[in-house]
């Protein structure tokens, strides 16, 4: 059975507010750590309407809470918004709060448009460029504090969290490998160079302190409904909400809409076709195959699942639909 996990961008539903979405994000981590769930991830996004995980360490506080097992973690923070001392300090404290439970994953892109870069007081020039090095710096936070030392992560230091890279091209597949740490890829938006970076990352892999061999994550779109045809119904609003944030009007999560698809001239059918190619959308049989054929293509170590469905309940009883079919499969197995 391949490690499944929830990566929750704790969307806004149309009729609700960024309060609401977060009560729901906390809901549906205790309900993931019931079904076995192995992470719990969040990621940040900034102004954008649909999706109330922008401080994302404050929101993990707020599920972690809640839970007591599941692991917490960002998918990601992106780094070149932060110093990495505060982003040290932050998961330092999550780490010092709920020992044991805490991942940090760590992206290069900006989660946002470029006006609001700047807003956030971000060099857009340099701190990209001075990624990697960040990355080793914030890390080095996380070392036991040696005697002297100016500067020190409190909390954080001697906590050790974990780190990965996260990437939707080839250049964290190959800083992944250099630095010997796990890998996630945002394949559930941008699964062009899905396999071209596992096969860099998996080929260029130097073990290290972190991690002796190669270790892959990918997202990994997932609606899953008593029948396909409600599946498809449920995914109307993510297909929805990719085109508004591609033609540039960002909002809230729509409502789903029966034969949307039908309504899109072909070029952006195409598209939703080329950008969502990672998604199983359907029953619990299909989502049974689909989970089964995604991981024999990929051999993935562990799939970061992702649901934008309206519906609060209708999204727990997705998570709850693809366990179970996980669970068969392995049973199968």
């Amino acid at each position: 059975m391949i490690p499944l996990s929830v990566l929750d961008l704790s969307p806004v539903p149309e009729g609700s507010d960024a309060g609401q979405a977060l009560r729901n994000s906390a809901d549906l981590a205790r309900h993931a750590e019931s079904l076995g769930y192995r992470r719990y991830w969040m990621a940040e996004h900034h102004n954008m309407p649909g999706i109330a995980s922008a401080a994302t360490a404050v929101a993990l506080a707020h599920v972690a809470q809640g839970t007591s097992t599941i692991r917490i973690g960002a998918g990601g923070v992106m780094l070149p918004n932060h110093a990495p001392l505060i982003i040290a300090e932050q998961f330092g404290t999550l780490a010092a709060l709920h020992p044991g439970r805490v991942d940090l994953g760590l992206g290069r892109a900006p989660g946002t448009d470029q006006r609001t870069a700047y807003a956030m007081r971000r060099t857009l020039t340099g701190d990209v460029d001075s990624f990697p090095q960040d990355v080793m710096e914030l890390m080095a936070y996380f070392r036991p504090a040696q005697p002297g030392q100016p500067v020190q992560a409190v909390p954080g230091a001697g906590l050790e969290v974990p780190v990965w890279i996260l990437g939707s091209s080839t250049y964290g597949a190959q800083l992944a490998a250099a630095l010997g740490l796990p890998y996630a890829f945002a394949s559930h938006f941008a699964p062009a160079q899905m396999m071209e970076a596992i096969e860099i990352y998996r080929g260029t892999f130097r073990p290290s302190e972190f991690s002796q061999k190669p270790y892959v994550m990918l997202g990994l779109n997932v609606h899953a409904a008593p029948t396909d045809a409600e599946a498809r119904l449920l995914f109307s609003s993510h297909q929805q909400a990719f085109v508004n944030l591609r033609s540039g009007r960002p909002g809230k999560l729509p409502r789903p809409v029966e034969g949307f698809e039908e309504t899109l001239d072909p070029s952006w059918r195409a598209h939703l076709a080329r950008s969502l190619t990672c998604a199983v959308v359907g029953g619990p049989e299909t989502v049974r195959q689909g989970i089964r054929d995604f991981a024999a293509r990929t051999g993935a170590d562990e799939l970061m699942v992702t649901s934008q469905i309206h519906d609060h309940e209708a999204r727990k009883r997705s998570f709850s639909i693809l366990a179970e079919a996980a669970m068969d499969r392995a049973d199968a197995a």
